[in-house]
């Protein structure tokens, strides 16, 4: 009998992460699942670890070189056998309630693709939740991330993700780029363009443990912004303003800390204030100064690195015609038909 639910998880040098997965969908209450992991050519193996849970629930393991998540997770659909197919990482948890929650917003609402949204879950150490603060707050991203009404349509993103198995047969998976992150952006624009519904489920998040220090934070965000700027090249219907706010909040940034020197410090007041909205709604409602300071830190990273990516793509793309994007001559939306 086919499951509801296919979870697939590709995994790359992550095997403790993905111990703490495994236990999150052990706990599931909703049992009618089967879950696909798919070692992406990792030097750390996970099958000690798939060994122990394979009575637990029914497993599937796969093991193949490392080109990527997205060859590894169109892999796991090709192995997959529940009607529906979710995708969350290796470094995320799920609640108990997780599968239950989406069967029955599934049964309410049989969309054809969906998501929800990435939380810190409440024994995240203080970085892990200040990086969270920083991604998910309305101050920050919107709240687009955490899990807010979109303005207009929704694009699930593979952290918190699931499509109905006919968009695989039909789309045949994610597209096989060298560009990560963004492989799942473009997926889900693909999939509406070819009429596919989208919706996001709000309460049917998963806790997202992210990255673990301020650099490899950094260094994920500026990719963020980085191929937001070459998607909306590729797809110009998506492009929005709101993508070049970080880079205008940076460059008046430095206007302000220039006029700043040259006139009065209070030329930075509005600096102030909005670092002081992010330091007390982090803050107040856990009662930890601590956590707003860090997410005043993490916050600033968050826009600055997404800023600083996206104007780099401008400025090697726009400006200085720069062809390192093969991409964008030859059209993103490109699959190994052999993977």
């Amino acid at each position: 009998m086919k499951p509801k639910f296919s979870i697939i998880v590709p995994v790359y040098n992550r095997p403790d992460e993905l111990l703490e997965l495994l236990g999150s969908l052990s706990a599931q209450s909703f049992r009618d699942f089967e879950l696909v992991v798919i070692e992406d050519g990792s030097q750390f193996s996970s099958a000690h670890l798939i060994s122990t849970y394979k009575d637990k629930f029914p497993l599937i393991y796969l093991e193949q070189e490392n080109t990527g998540p997205a060859i590894a997770r169109n892999n796991g659909m090709k192995a997959a056998r529940g009607e529906y197919f979710l995708f969350i990482d290796s470094d995320c948890m799920a609640p108990a309630d997780w599968l239950e929650s989406l069967a029955t917003a599934l049964k309410a609402n049989p969309i054809d693709a969906f998501g929800g949204p990435d939380l810190a879950a409440p024994d995240f150490n203080l970085l892990q939740r200040a990086i969270s603060f920083a991604m998910t707050s309305f101050l920050t991203t919107g709240g687009i991330r955490g899990g807010k009404k979109q303005i207009d349509r929704f694009y699930p993103r593979s952290f918190n993700m699931g499509i109905h198995r006919r968009i695989f047969e039909q789309l045949g998976g994610f597209p096989v780029t060298a560009m990560h992150p963004g492989e799942d952006m473009v997926f889900t624009i693909e999939l509406i363009r070819k009429g596919f519904k989208t919706a996001l489920f709000p309460d049917c998040g998963v806790y997202h443990k992210r990255r673990s220090n301020l650099v490899s934070f950094f260094r994920q965000v500026f990719k963020f912004g980085k191929t937001r700027y070459i998607i909306s090249k590729v797809y110009p219907h998506t492009a929005k303003w709101i993508f070049w706010v970080p880079s205008a909040l940076l460059a008046g940034l430095i206007l302000m800390i220039t006029l700043s020197i040259l006139f009065s410090v209070w030329v930075l007041a509005p600096v102030f204030l909005y670092a002081s909205l992010i330091f007390l709604t982090a803050s107040l409602p856990h009662g930890c100064f601590k956590l707003g300071l860090l997410s005043m830190l993490t916050s600033a990273i968050q826009i600055s690195a997404y800023g600083i990516g996206f104007i780099s793509a401008v400025l090697k793309i726009k400006i200085l015609k720069k062809d390192e994007y093969a991409v964008l001559k030859d059209g993103f939306y490109h699959r190994d038909k052999e993977a």
